[in-house]
């Protein structure tokens, strides 16, 4: 867990998280003090597909490459490279399904982490900050939905 007062520079990184971006400083910190840090090395998988996922992570120095493999041939495809700023694993702490990719770093990688269980402990405790979460979450998920449908309709030959 992070320290018992987070920094200003760990609520000021909250404030601009897209999860966050309606919170004030007292609710992120709460939300803060259930998170942990995880530091990877170039190389290093952060969880694999099909991994049960339990935490959803905020990048804070370094690259992910998030990577799935095709089902037609099974080789590997990066379907994106993540940067500060981003979050990945927003899904497993609201569902249990596996994870729907790899997420391995491409650089020295330094991520605040918020398991399942610290996040439902916030939900309990905390309704109205875990609700604001939820609703942060929900409209992530979404604009990554549009997002990838317009990528997809790239694809997709036109109907005539």
């Amino acid at each position: 867990m992070l320290e018992e007062a987070p920094s200003r520079d760990i609520i000021h990184f909250f404030l601009n998280q897209p999860i966050f971006d309606r919170m004030n400083a007292e609710e992120l910190k709460v939300v803060a003090r259930h998170m942990s840090i995880i530091e990877l090395a170039p190389g290093d998988t952060l969880f694999h597909e099909s991994d049960q996922g339990n935490f959803v992570c905020f990048i804070v120095r370094g690259e992910l490459d998030v990577i799935k493999t095709a089902e037609t041939d099974g080789h590997p495809a990066v379907l994106a490279r993540l940067t500060v700023g981003q979050s990945i694993g927003e899904m497993s702490i609201v569902d249990d399904a596996p994870r729907s990719a790899t997420a391995q770093a491409c650089t020295q990688t330094l991520l605040y982490t918020l398991s399942k269980s610290a996040f439902d402990h916030i939900l309990e405790r905390h309704a109205k900050i875990g609700a604001k979460m939820l609703k942060g979450i929900a409209r992530l998920l979404s604009t990554n939905l549009r997002e990838t449908s317009r990528r997809l309709a790239d694809y997709i030959p036109a109907i005539t």
